[in-house]
């Protein structure tokens, strides 16, 4: 399972499908070890993985996340071992619990408890399958106790919209062996109104969702910094933003508080995709 200590997180959905292996070839040749995507409305992950993974030849593909509600745990397992199997071992299952909106309202199911519901889920996947414990699986993760579940059960852990001070109490919490990936938004923006109001753009649909909420006011955000498209205190902690220089020292945080590996998203305006790639050139070598 090769990771590599930078990566990119991109909402693939953002592309059709001339525009892909074109990004592929582009974070192949800046250097990033693994693109990590997530399973939302648009493309459906395992296919889009595979079309990702013939289209590149060394970068590691990762669904951050793969919903569990979306395919049973035997498919999901059968997928991974598919999926590495025909390209290299190339391919993280980064599986979630996804939101009570996209789980009922979009797919009609009913949401559980989020830890029974991975722990079945993972049980599914793993019991009594010779060499599990070294598949390459991971679970989103934010609190406490989906963090030990991460831990014990999986090779690590998939924060998303966090902070490096949450980056080091999950490191604490999990402990030294298992793996742990930190998502960061960045911008290079160095007026902080633009920064902001772009920072508001992208995390209004997150802030609806009670499970952030409740991560983020468990990691010492207030009601009141989640009020009115988010505080600049919180919008600040959410999206790194400055010159690259900044924006670098700023990533370089998580790695210095535990993470093994630190994803790059980098915010754009829509379909400004040089800018995009200008941005992951710029911090390439973080």
């Amino acid at each position: 399972m090769k990771l590599g200590r930078l990566a990119v997180w991109y909402g693939i959905d953002k592309l059709n499908g001339e525009q892909i292996p074109g990004f592929l070839a582009t974070l192949e040749r800046l250097g990033y070890g693994t693109l990590w995507y997530p399973e939302s409305r648009g493309y459906e992950s395992l296919s889009l993985a595979s079309f990702m993974l013939a289209h590149s030849r060394t970068l590691s593909v990762g669904s951050s996340i793969t919903s569990i509600y979306a395919r049973d745990a035997f498919a999901a397992r059968r997928g991974m071992i598919t999926l590495n199997a025909l390209y290299g071992n190339r391919f993280i299952l980064g599986l979630g619990v996804s939101h009570a909106p996209m789980v009922e309202g979009m797919r009609g199911h009913v949401y559980e408890k989020p830890i029974p519901a991975m722990r079945r889920y993972l049980e599914g996947i793993c019991k009594d399958q010779e060499g599990a414990a070294e598949w390459p699986v991971m679970i989103a993760a934010l609190r406490p106790r989906m963090l030990k579940l991460a831990a014990r059960m999986t090779r690590g852990a998939l924060p998303y919209n966090a902070t490096p001070e949450h980056t080091e109490a999950a490191r604490r919490i999990m402990g030294p062996g298992a793996l742990l990936v930190a998502e960061q938004k960045v911008l290079l923006e160095t007026d902080a109104a633009k920064a902001r109001a772009a920072g508001r753009k992208e995390l209004a649909r997150y802030m609806v969702l009670p499970n952030y909420r409740n991560h983020w006011l468990a990691s010492g955000f207030s009601e009141a910094d989640l009020e009115n498209g988010g505080s600049d205190r919180f919008i600040d902690g959410m999206v790194n933003w400055g010159d690259a220089a900044a924006v670098k020292a700023q990533l370089r945080r998580h790695l210095e508080a535990g993470a093994d590996q630190i994803a790059i998203q980098p915010l754009h305006p829509d379909g400004d995709f040089a800018a995009r790639d200008a941005t992951l050139a710029a911090l390439a070598d973080v």
